[in-house]
């Protein structure tokens, strides 16, 4: 567990730089988002955290206030019509998961790891609780993480079975330098919007063309 206790000190060290850092980033965000829409700054949605217990994961707000209440983008008839213009260009670059440092600092998230499971995900806990990694621990039994190495190998691209994969597979690389890894990766597909899919999760198609092999959800 050693390397649990090391990864929560960085956590703490780095989540409070950010938020220091990044301050003059979040008072523009949050003058865009009043100017450009009634309502909160903020957006709070039920997830499952460390041990699949519930905390209320923190985002800009990116879609209107008449929206259907808590329902998962993913579970909305043409979710588009619901974004407010700077909520397109917040999910487009990712923006909107900033408030997330917050989480991060008081201990409800962790800068790298599976990223938390919807309320309605119970399927995702399922799967996950089939993978055992360092420690003998799941995926479900650490803090969830602002990235992870699901989110650049696919993102909301990928089907439930082949997310909790992935997230079981950072379970048994977890580490120092693969927690590194899958930072510097966030980064690239971030800058390329790679993996975003508004209103669905899990439509990468499995093909076997000329010996390659994609994933369909």
């Amino acid at each position: 567990m050693f390397y649990l206790k090391e990864k929560r000190i960085l956590d703490i060290i780095v989540s409070f730089l950010g938020l220091v850092l990044l301050s003059p980033l979040y008072l523009i965000i949050i003058l865009a988002i009043k100017l450009d829409s009634k309502g909160p700054v903020l957006f709070r949605q039920k997830r499952f955290g460390k041990d699949k217990s519930y905390f209320p994961i923190l985002k800009f707000r990116t879609m209107r206030v008449d929206t259907p209440g808590n329902v998962p983008t993913h579970m909305l008839k043409d979710p588009e019509q619901w974004i407010t213009k700077v909520g397109r260009f917040l999910r487009k670059t990712s923006l909107d998961e900033l408030p997330q440092i917050w989480n991060i600092f008081i201990g409800q998230m962790s800068i790298i790891g599976p990223r938390p499971a919807l309320w309605n995900q119970e399927d995702l806990i399922r799967e996950r609780d089939k993978y055992k990694g360092r420690y003998g621990l799941t995926a479900n039994q650490i803090r969830p993480g602002l990235t992870g190495w699901a989110q650049i190998n696919g993102r909301d691209e990928l089907p439930i079975k082949v997310k909790a994969g992935l997230d079981g597979e950072y379970i048994k690389k977890m580490s120092f330098l693969f927690d590194v890894k899958c930072f510097l990766g966030t980064i690239t597909t971030v800058s390329r919007h790679d993996g975003v899919v508004e209103g669905g999760t899990g439509v990468m198609k499995i093909e076997k063309t000329a010996g390659k092999k994609t994933i369909s959800g």
